[in-house]
């Protein structure tokens, strides 16, 4: 299958090594930052988007929930207000598992939430394991996203949720022009500055713009099995939740 646009995005042009390889890389070379900087970059309101995707998996009352590229588990985390019986995050980063684990310790979460390395695109857990599945800005950096959403719905029971959240690109002036201008000429260099790696914040702008969204990252979640999906864009389409419901 040919590659998508986003999937040839690497974070390291200059590297041979796959995308997995390299995202990983990176997340490794930012964990210690990585808090702050999405917090301080997004203005905070990437906490919002998250409580949005609860709000939306609340009807289907969740009891096991699988947060995919779950870095520090700060989407796992929001999820404890769904009243779980247990969260299980897998990411391919150990540098981002070992700053959300000491997250998890502070918070006194370690016993609900398990944060464990795995790998999106293989995932080590049984069909239908899990009553809802969510991912906050991670099917992005899928080395084959086809391959990770089709993994989501496989571990998901018939009549569960995946909450899928993902940038997306505003189309309206002037939220165009401004995002695009922040995105593509402010971030970086701040991004730079405060985490010391300059590839990781020129990576992000470059893969979003490269993504699907809309009705085009339907399309793609339909073909990987899900029966329904609803899309609710949050401030003027800066980002969308994709509400992903298995038959």
């Amino acid at each position: 299958m040919e590659l998508n646009p986003a999937e040839k995005v690497k974070p390291y042009k200059e590297n041979e090594s796959g995308k997995k390889q390299q995202v990983a890389q990176m997340f490794d070379n930012i964990s210690h930052r990585y808090d702050f900087l999405n917090h301080f970059l997004s203005l905070g309101i990437d906490i919002r988007w998250r409580n949005k995707a609860v709000s939306l998996l609340k009807p289907f009352a969740p009891k096991k929930i699988l947060d995919i590229a779950t870095g520090t588990g700060d989407f796992a985390i929001a999820c404890m207000k769904l009243q779980p019986n247990k969260i299980v995050g897998i990411d391919i980063s150990n540098g981002m598992l070992s700053m959300g684990r000491e997250k998890l310790k502070k918070k006194a979460l370690a016993e609900k939430i398990e944060l464990l390395h795995g790998d999106s695109e293989k995932i080590n857990f049984k069909d239908a394991e899990f009553d809802a599945v969510t991912v906050a800005f991670g099917v992005r950096n899928f080395e084959n996203l086809e391959k990770g959403l089709t993994e989501m719905c496989r571990v998901l029971k018939p009549g569960g949720a995946a909450a899928i959240l993902e940038f997306s690109k505003p189309k309206m002036f002037p939220l165009k022009q401004l995002y695009q201008f922040y995105f593509l000429k402010i971030l970086p260099g701040l991004g730079k500055k405060i985490s010391a790696d300059a590839s990781a914040y020129t990576y992000l702008p470059e893969s979003v713009q490269a993504f699907p969204d809309g009705d085009d990252m339907v399309k793609i979640i339909k073909s990987c099995g899900f029966h329904e999906v609803k899309v609710y864009s949050l401030t003027g389409g800066i980002a969308s939740i994709y509400l992903s419901i298995k038959r």
